[in-house]
């Protein structure tokens, strides 16, 4: 509360007060605890990522693996599988539709999670482990035909409905994302081998169009210094995401195999083709993987999904270059020397990234302040 309104409040009173400066004192006191408030309110946010970070760095929980039957036409199988999820940043809606759920900007529905939420349970269904997996899996996909959002210039997307700031990249909402282009295509494509829809595969060609565009003029694309990379985070200087731009290979593929457009796969081979002279970029004396702009290292599980993505675009693309690399980054080809400089390197520049992310956004917010006062 300011100042004004608690002497507004007051009244006369708060005039009485203001002569002795009791508010004033009031209001210092309540300024000096409340960096104090807002830390405990991060503590939950903190202390499960210390048991993420440290505690449970080499864990096996929330493993992928490649599934060697996704590719073909007649595949309702997603390319990765993980039966060790945990879905602790979410919650369903009354329809069974998940919530994400952010730190900075709570609970909010995401058209990337809500495919792979589907793709997850049709897993399962397939498995045999989750005889309602299919239905569920057609739930979602009935959100996303829902919210499906027709641009001016006809392509198809589903806007990210949150602010997002990714170093220096700041998003605000509503912003288009590679990732979740090619995860809702992916999933849009299975629907459609199970209900023979025409209408979803129309989506899925319009939804190819962004892949056309520059970050620039709306879309994802981005061109790099020998190929094209497909931006998670579409701005100037997008970060590499690896993960995000792997997902958007794999949603291009899949249209491809059940359309045998020309023009899909070649937006699918220009990204390959761009993939495989930056994977250096994003390799780590050939140990391990950084994360995005070479902030940091890779999160063991987060390390596993790019390998796991690497290795299924290596099948449908044929390209061994991606499989040596997923191969130079096995957890298993490392010492215990190796082990340990991965957990090192992986601890230091995690929390130099969020000191200098911090330092910046102090910064930031100053000068915000400062050309307000003027």
């Amino acid at each position: 509360m300011t100042y004004q309104a608690w002497t507004a409040i007051l009244g006369k009173r708060g005039e009485r007060y203001d002569r002795q400066g009791k508010v004033r004192d009031a209001m210092a006191i309540a300024s000096r605890w409340q960096p104090w408030v807002g830390a405990l309110r991060s503590l939950p946010w903190a202390t499960r990522t210390l048991r993420s970070e440290v505690v449970g760095f080499w864990s096996d929980r929330n493993a992928f693996v490649i599934v060697p039957s996704a590719g073909p036409r007649e595949s309702l199988h997603y390319y990765v599988y993980s039966d060790h999820l945990s879905w602790d940043a979410m919650k369903l809606d009354p329809q069974g539709i998940p919530l994400y759920r952010g730190r900075l900007f709570g609970y909010t529905y995401s058209p990337p999670y809500i495919a792979w939420y589907g793709l997850v349970h049709l897993e399962q269904y397939l498995r045999g482990t989750n005889p309602a997996g299919q239905s569920v899996f057609l739930k979602q996909v009935e959100w996303l035909e829902a919210h499906a959002v027709r641009q001016p210039r006809g392509e198809t997307i589903w806007p990210m409905t949150f602010d997002w700031r990714e170093g220096r990249c700041d998003l605000k909402a509503p912003w288009v994302s590679a990732y979740a282009q090619g995860l809702v295509i992916s999933a849009l494509v299975r629907a459609y081998r199970i209900t023979g829809r025409e209408e979803l595969l129309d989506l899925c060609r319009s939804a190819a169009d962004v892949f056309r565009q520059d970050v620039k003029a709306g879309g994802v694309r981005s061109i790099e210094e020998r190929g094209v990379f497909y931006a998670e985070y579409p701005c100037s200087g997008a970060p590499r995401i690896l993960d995000g731009f792997l997902s958007s290979l794999l949603g291009l593929y899949d249209l491809f195999a059940q359309t045998e457009d020309p023009l899909v796969f070649e937006l699918f081979s220009e990204g390959v083709k761009g993939l495989r002279h930056l994977l250096p970029y994003w390799s780590y004396r050939e140990k391990w993987g950084w994360y995005g702009s070479r902030y940091y290292l890779c999160s063991p599980g987060y390390h596993q999904l790019n390998r796991a993505l690497l290795l299924a675009v290596s099948k449908v693309g044929g390209e061994p270059a991606l499989e040596r690399c997923a191969r130079m980054w096995d957890p298993a080809r490392l010492t215990m020397a190796g082990r340990l400089e991965v957990f090192m390197v992986f601890v230091l520049t995690k929390n130099l990234s969020r000191l200098k992310y911090q330092t910046w956004r102090e910064k930031t917010n100053a000068s915000l302040r400062g050309s307000a006062d003027a």
